[in-house]
């Protein structure tokens, strides 16, 4: 009867306005028939709402685990991913232990899974990201102090078909020791091209990294610094900026620097496009979308567009490309929900 219900609100749909989700560090994903899922965390609690219309119209909130402890804010919560028949939730709680849900979108139900990192307590810091592909594999990155007690990048993957993580593989260990040590890593998965982006720290600057798999993530190539300019600063800003794979293989990032928002990709200069902090991307082979928050509000530019829209209060925006082109934006304002489609 449980089942019956949990089905049953995942599949009927309500028109949810902002203020009816409380919640914070909303992110979505879209899998392969265009269905829309947001999931968020409220306290110690993951929730996850679904719609089937790109976005009009979402299902009442499905509870999907409560975690003792959950890192929630500043880039912390719920990281989601869908593919072709399955979603993945992953979550990450203040000892450092990362757990996985599943949803079988046959059966419309969330399952537990094993945990994604395989030494206990290596990931306290609590920042982590999700994606997946076309054909239910999915694919973690975080950060992580197993080594010598310093936060560096760390790899995982799994099959949807599978209920375990494959063992973890440590893509980036910063000859200085470390990586910046409290700003969110990226990871996107497009045309057989897997890529990891996070925020250095080398040589005393802070800049933006990525490392590329060609082999869904058995192996990773030296990573590569996104731009041209430098970021030299002793404090760690927590910003990760935001990363994308066209369809055509190229890697492209937005990200803070200072406090300005620049636009970079591996066949143009980088481009300054605002000024701001907590960047995100989404692009496909027709349109990069760039959202950020400067001084409490949301913007988001299409680099297509002469200027950037502002569309709301908050923090932590996520932008994200839909099946029918529109544009949706998610984000948090004072442990609201917000989105907003464009």
């Amino acid at each position: 009867m449980i089942r019956l219900v949990l089905s049953l609100l995942l599949i009927i749909p309500f028109k949810i306005s902002a203020a009816d989700i409380k919640g914070q560090q909303p992110n979505v994903a879209i899998d392969t028939k265009g269905t829309v899922r947001l999931a968020y965390g409220e306290g110690e609690k993951i929730y996850c709402i679904t719609s089937a219309n790109n976005g009009a119209t979402f299902s009442k909130p499905v509870l999907v685990g409560q975690i003792t402890d959950m890192h929630l804010g500043h880039t912390r919560g719920p990281q989601i991913a869908s593919s072709k028949n399955y979603s993945l939730i992953t979550a990450i709680d203040k000892q450092g232990t990362i757990h996985s849900f599943k949803l079988n979108h046959l059966n419309k139900t969330w399952a537990k899974l094993a945990n994604v990192n395989d030494k206990i307590g290596s990931a306290v810091e609590g920042l982590m990201a999700l994606t997946a592909d076309k054909d239910d594999s999915f694919y973690a990155t975080w950060l992580d102090i197993r080594s010598e007690k310093k936060n560096n990048i760390f790899f995982s993957s799994m099959s949807g078909r599978s209920s375990k993580w494959t063992e973890n593989l440590m893509v980036y260990k910063s000859p200085d020791e470390h990586v910046c040590e409290c700003c969110k890593p990226n990871i996107s998965f497009n045309n057989n091209k897997l890529a990891i982006g996070f925020r250095n720290w080398l040589m005393g600057s802070r800049d933006i990294y990525y490392a590329v798999s060609t082999n869904k993530g058995k192996t990773f190539a030296i990573p590569k610094k996104s731009g041209t300019g430098t970021w030299r600063l002793s404090a760690c800003p927590m910003d990760g900026g935001g990363l994308a794979i066209r369809e055509s293989g190229i890697t492209s990032t937005a990200w803070r620097r200072n406090s300005d928002v620049y636009y970079w990709s591996e066949n143009a200069s980088e481009k300054k496009v605002g000024s701001g902090r907590d960047v995100s991307m989404a692009e496909n082979k027709d349109r990069t979308v760039i959202a950020w928050q400067d001084k409490n509000v949301i913007n988001v530019f299409d680099l297509s567009k002469e200027t950037p829209l502002e569309i709301g209060n908050g923090i932590s925006p996520r932008v994200y490309i839909l099946t029918n082109g529109r544009v949706i934006c998610v984000w948090e304002d004072d442990k609201v929900v917000r989105y907003k489609l464009i």
